[in-house]
């Protein structure tokens, strides 16, 4: 019987879902960033909405000095979670990096609306003031 009880999964793809996630997330740590990146951008044409995947990807592109690719993954992310504290501040480092100060500034304004006592925003902070 399967109903709103059920044991029975609702998404018989969330096992292999889980699966890809922890195999992408291996080969960062194994700094394989190449190959991650390649298998987080053929999982997310198939599960467009990943927030870790799409952080993950976002992060590859933002090491490998392609900031405005990193921006476009943030804003994907922050579309599904507005209030999202290190995607905001990799989409603020990210800004940085290509000189846009004023929207850097946004992310960390926004950043310390939700945390005030972040303490490494208070860092960027500075650094983007002097």
């Amino acid at each position: 019987m399967v109903g709103l009880f059920s044991r029975i999964d609702k998404d018989p793809r969330k096992k292999n879902n889980v699966q890809k996630l922890k195999e992408i997330r291996s080969l960062v740590r194994d700094k394989k960033y190449d190959e991650a990146l390649k298998i987080g951008i053929k999982y997310l044409q198939k599960v467009p909405h990943n927030h870790d995947v799409l952080f993950i990807v976002g992060g590859i592109y933002y090491m490998k000095n392609k900031y405005s690719i990193s921006i476009s993954y943030c804003d994907k992310i922050l579309d599904i979670a507005t209030y999202d504290v290190p995607v905001l501040l990799l989409k603020a480092y990210s800004h940085q990096k290509l000189g846009e100060n004023k929207r850097a500034i946004q992310c960390c304004e926004k950043i310390r609306e939700i945390d005030p006592k972040n303490k490494t925003v208070s860092e960027l902070m500075r650094q983007l003031d002097s």
